[in-house]
């Protein structure tokens, strides 16, 4: 597959109604693992499926559901109405489960992520408290990242964050990438080699933000205007961020390949600004713990 700006930014398929509005697949982006899909569900409604040979990682980006699986039912899951009013709760499912979602509140959305395994690792809940905030940058490069499936989670390739881009921030900054897997001489993981979705969430209708993926030779060079609801595909190099005036941007990654890790090299040309910054912008963060109600 040739990456181009074309190629990379998936469009949502949102009308505003139930159903699938974001959708990629492995074969059809050209990789080996990364799978996604992001559905709306009405109250009462259900989604079910089956995890077949891959885990599963499913978020709760807003509303409350229970989800009942091989390994037992999760009853009343997911407090925040949306993305930007509240920390995530998900669920981990690894491979040969079936599961049933339903929603207990119109509108709920979700976002699962699949890839194949061979191993067997431990269904598990993702509650709000387990979701630890860094505020990561400085200056106007300041962004949140709320780990949900971080590196060192029990299970086999699926790496989640969620990021917050305060408006007019610039965030993955400097540009970074993760698409060789180098280790040092202990075995300790220097850069991993990973396939990576982002799936965007932008604060107010006709607010978008800028994504550029990039490699060293420039045979990958894609500049694409991401919106709601839209996904950006990074094969490989690097991917940095900017959201627009006025418009906070969110962004739900989606990561695999060959470590349970998040080892990237910065562009080298753009690791001088780090010692520019001065500060930390103090719109951060942006959702907290103590937004999750009682």
């Amino acid at each position: 597959m040739k990456y181009t700006s074309e190629t990379m930014l998936v469009k949502s398929m949102d009308t505003g109604g139930a159903g699938q509005f974001a959708r990629v697949r492995a074969a059809e982006a050209g990789w080996d693992y990364l799978n996604m899909s992001a559905y709306r569900i009405n109250k009462g409604d259900t989604y079910a499926d089956k995890t077949e040979n891959c885990e599963n990682a499913i978020v709760i980006l807003g509303g409350r559901c229970t989800i009942r699986t091989t390994d037992g039912n999760f009853e009343n899951i997911g407090r925040r109405p949306n993305v930007f009013s509240g920390m995530p709760y998900a669920l981990y499912l690894s491979r040969n489960k079936d599961f049933e979602i339903e929603a207990l509140t119109d509108g709920l959305e979700i976002a699962s992520c699949w890839v194949p395994t061979d191993e067997d690792h431990p269904t598990q809940l993702v509650t709000p408290d387990m979701s630890k905030i860094e505020i990561r940058g400085g200056a106007n490069a300041t962004r949140q990242i709320n780990g949900i499936l971080p590196p060192g989670f029990d299970c086999h390739r699926i790496v989640c964050v969620e990021v917050y881009t305060p408006p007019g921030n610039w965030s993955s900054y400097p540009p970074h990438k993760h698409d060789v897997h180098r280790e040092d001489e202990n075995g300790n993981v220097l850069e991993a080699d990973l396939e990576e979705i982002y799936f965007y969430k932008i604060d107010h209708p006709n607010g978008y933000a800028y994504q550029r993926v990039y490699n060293d030779d420039r045979s990958i060079d894609g500049l694409m205007m991401a919106q709601n609801h839209d996904s950006v595909l990074v094969p490989e190099g690097y991917h940095p961020v900017v959201s627009a005036h006025g418009y906070t941007t969110y962004y739900l990654n989606f990561l695999a390949g060959s470590a349970q890790s998040l080892a990237n090299s910065d562009d080298p040309d753009y690791t001088w600004v780090q010692d520019t910054w001065t500060f930390q912008d103090p719109r951060l963060p942006i959702v907290h713990h103590g937004m999750e109600p009682r």
